[in-house]
């Protein structure tokens, strides 16, 4: 994939009430200009790896960019990867979408772009761009002397009959990765609905509808399934954030909090957790669950 980690970042972990905290020790836990979304886990040159989504917007609210940082947990470092898409002059240009959830496969990675289907990018193709470049791919302005950004492109846009504002992986109970995927939409009112598809499997493949329900919660913003166990998160403002927890017909609140603004969540099965994280300046925090509170 890419090279060496970055090393700029340095994360302060620590348990907090049975739970695990990552809370950013950088601009990026108050910044208004980018702010997290979407979540999920990998492998990155054989370590376990955290993949964290941003959107960037400016003052009137427009969308400017998204990247993606990957963390490696195990040694505090992390590597920022901006999303582009390729223009009709064959010139990069910044993806902007909220890329409000993730779902990593191998080399792929399929990104939900709200209204716009999922995109899919190919990790394995990443591009170094320097200066003004590079600055641009990142929503950036000036001449940008000496910077460098790594950049993977858009390769397939995959149209799915929802709003396509989150999405997740789904797991077998003993943690086999299930090439399959849910995709939910973020509502205020309680309509929003939840589908589950199949993911392309080559070139040629597309989305293909297994289910789809409305669990009749307001505000959702991220949704995993662990055998026949579907989580879901829902978003209360500056209250913590709810889980719901059960089958994907009739879930149930549970009592486990989640980040004040959280979004979305993700399943690690080698390090036995589900993580979230909160998207609000100086509330902004990653939280992993363990599966023995969830009684998995």
């Amino acid at each position: 994939m890419f090279g060496l980690f970055g090393s700029m970042w340095r994360p302060l972990r620590h348990r907090r009430r049975g739970v695990v905290e990552l809370k950013w020790l950088s601009a990026r836990t108050y910044t208004t200009k980018w702010y997290p979304q979407g979540i999920d886990f990998g492998t990155w040159q054989g370590r376990r790896t955290l993949a964290v989504s941003w959107f960037r917007r400016d003052k009137t609210g427009q969308h400017l960019a998204s990247r993606v940082t990957f963390i490696d947990l195990e040694r505090s470092r992390h590597l920022d990867v901006a999303l582009t898409i390729e223009g009709d002059d064959g010139e990069l240009v910044p993806a902007q979408i909220h890329a409000g959830g993730l779902a990593w496969f191998g080399d792929r990675l399929f990104v939900a772009a709200t209204g716009q289907g999922i995109w899919e990018f190919d990790l394995s193709e990443s591009q170094r761009i320097r200066g003004a470049a590079a600055r641009r791919m990142v929503g950036a302005r000036g001449r940008g002397f000496g910077a460098v950004a790594l950049a993977v492109v858009r390769t397939r846009v995959h149209p799915v009959p929802l709003r396509c504002s989150f999405l997740g992986r789904m797991f077998d109970t003993d943690g086999t990765s299930l090439p399959r995927v849910l995709i939910g939409e973020y509502r205020g009112d309680k309509l929003g609905r939840i589908g589950e598809f199949t993911i392309p499997g080559d070139a040629e493949g597309s989305f293909v509808s297994v289910d789809q329900n409305s669990p009749q919660i307001a505000r959702m913003q991220g949704a995993v399934q662990w055998g026949d166990r579907r989580f879901i998160s829902q978003s209360r403002g500056l209250q913590p954030g709810a889980l719901w927890d059960g089958d994907g017909a009739d879930p149930q609140r549970s009592t486990i909090p989640l980040p004040i603004g959280c979004e979305d969540l993700a399943l690690d099965p080698e390090g036995r957790m589900l993580w979230s994280l909160g998207e609000h300046p100086w509330r902004r925090v990653v939280r992993g669950i363990p599966f023995d509170r969830l009684g998995l």
